[in-house]
C-alpha cells in the first residue's frame, strides 16, 4: 500500500479512504493486542525518550540522586530488619546500611543533601525483640 496521493485530494479524506479499504479487506484483525486495553503510561504526547522510560521500567532502574536512592534503601533496610527471621539477619541488614549512610556522609555526592545519620542497631534490635515478643502473645492467644 505505498501509492500516492492524487494531486488535487485532500489528504485526510485520502488517508480516511486508506484506512477504510485496509479494514475492509481485514489487515487490522490479526494485529498483536486487538481487543486489548492500552499498556499504562500510554498518552498521546509525544516522548522522545519513550524507549530509554520502557527501557528502565523493564530494568527496575530509577534515576534518583544518589542521595534520595539511599534514603530509600535506607527504608527498605529497616522494613526487612524488622520482617528478618532472627536478630543477627536484622544486626547484619542494619549494619550493612550503615555502612552506606555513614560513606555517603562522608563523601557527599551531588544532589540532595543526605539528612539522615546511621541507625542505632541496639535499638533496632530492641525493637526487633519487642515486635516478636508481641507477634509470639498473640499467636499464643489464638491457639
Amino acid at each position: 500500500m505505498t501509492e500516492r496521493k492524487p494531486p488535487g485530494v485532500p489528504f485526510e479524506s485520502w488517508v480516511d479512504r486508506q484506512i477504510r479499504a485496509a479494514q475492509g479487506r481485514g489487515e487490522f484483525d490479526q494485529l498483536p493486542g486487538a481487543g486489548k486495553p492500552l499498556p499504562p503510561g500510554t498518552d498521546t504526547s509525544y516522548d522522545e525518550l519513550w524507549w530509554v522510560r520502557r527501557k528502565m521500567v523493564r530494568e527496575g532502574l530509577t534515576a534518583l540522586p544518589p542521595s534520595l536512592a539511599l534514603r530509600k534503601e535506607a527504608e527498605d533496610a529497616l522494613t526487612a530488619a524488622y520482617a528478618a527471621p532472627s536478630e543477627r539477619m536484622a544486626r547484619k541488614i542494619i549494619t550493612d546500611v550503615n555502612v552506606k549512610i555513614r560513606d555517603m556522609m562522608f563523601k557527599p555526592p551531588p544532589g540532595p543533601p543526605l539528612g539522615m545519620k546511621p541507625y542505632d542497631v541496639e535499638e533496632i534490635a530492641r525493637e526487633w525483640r519487642r515486635l516478636r515478643t508481641t507477634a509470639n502473645r498473640a499467636d499464643g492467644d489464638e491457639a
